[in-house]
């Protein structure tokens, strides 16, 4: 299937999109399209999310089916996988010939997955991993990870460029979740470590606001122990000269106890003591922290 891009302006030769799923980011992007000119059709599972768009010149298809035979690639902004085979399995008679950019979050595996299962019903996936709450859907301060079929990627660039900037990591359907998840592992981390932290200032009569500007400053100081550390992780080297692992035990032990002194819930510094301590059991006092690569590794999966 080929896909037309034209200049903006609605009419007969102005591109075209079908958005599946009107959550807060399956809105931002229906908006970035009408902004460009595209022809947008909606569907959405529950009512009453369309009435914005379709004010603004959107179409809001009756059903699945409907949606998914109207002009242009197919955009999925779902929940999760689950929610995309509820929602298409009963008009899998819709999808031969189909071009489906598959926004939905999931695993890998399910990603992979999900693109057999288009392959099966005649239609081609391309799977996405959007690094951006809605707020940055249509700027180009943003990206979005894409992975499958090349030439798919290269038809839709200029669709896909209107919501993000585009990084293409690969033929792999799984790619572009792996990369997303992987974000989404270090984001989610961090934001908890830092909500944690301001518990126990709050604890202590500190408010969120005074300690913003030492956090904010910690956060920037973060890439560069990224940078510093991450050739010495690619080599596999882990040497404590810089760092050792049995000084960051006591550094989380003072956490610890700072925190139940708080009165502050200690699940978080508890479970990273707990590792620190294992990677110490393991033989690697001496080592940097970033030894506990290896601990949190585990064995290598079989072949």
């Amino acid at each position: 299937m080929t896909t037309t891009h034209a200049s903006t302006g609605t009419g007969k030769d102005a591109p075209a999109v079908t958005v599946i799923g009107l959550g807060p980011m399956g809105r931002a992007m229906a908006g970035a399209y009408l902004d460009k000119g595209y022809e947008v059709t909606l569907w959405n599972r529950s009512a009453g999310k369309a009435e914005e768009l379709v004010a603004r010149g959107a179409t809001e298809a009756p059903s699945v089916g409907e949606a998914l035979a109207a002009g242009g690639p197919v955009v999925l902004s779902l929940t999760d996988y689950d929610a995309m085979y509820a929602i298409l399995e009963p008009a899998a008679a819709s999808l031969p010939g189909r071009v489906v950019v598959n926004l939905t979050s999931d695993t890998p595996e399910r990603a992979r997955a999900a693109a057999l299962w288009f392959e099966g019903h005649g239609a081609r996936q391309l799977t996405g991993g959007v690094n951006t709450p809605p707020s940055g859907i249509g700027t180009r301060e943003v990206f979005t990870y894409y992975s499958g079929p090349r030439d798919l990627f290269e038809e839709l660039a200029p669709t896909l460029e209107v919501l993000t900037t585009t990084d293409y990591r690969g033929e792999d359907q799984g790619l572009a979740a792996l990369y997303y998840q992987i974000g989404m592992d270090l984001f989610w981390t961090s934001m908890l470590s830092w909500v944690h932290a301001l518990a126990v200032a709050d604890a202590n009569g500190i408010p969120a606001a005074e300690i913003l500007p030492y956090a904010s400053e910690s956060a920037r100081g973060m890439s560069r122990f990224f940078e510093f550390y991450t050739p010495r992780i690619d080599a596999g080297e882990f040497p404590g000269d810089v760092d050792r692992l049995a000084m960051g035990v006591a550094s989380i032990e003072h956490v610890v106890h700072t925190t139940e002194a708080a009165g502050v819930d200690t699940a978080l510094p508890a479970a990273v003591l707990e590792l620190f301590r294992r990677g110490v059991a393991e033989g690697h006092a001496d080592d940097s922290f970033t030894s506990l690569f290896k601990v949190m590794k585990g064995r290598p999966k079989a072949a």
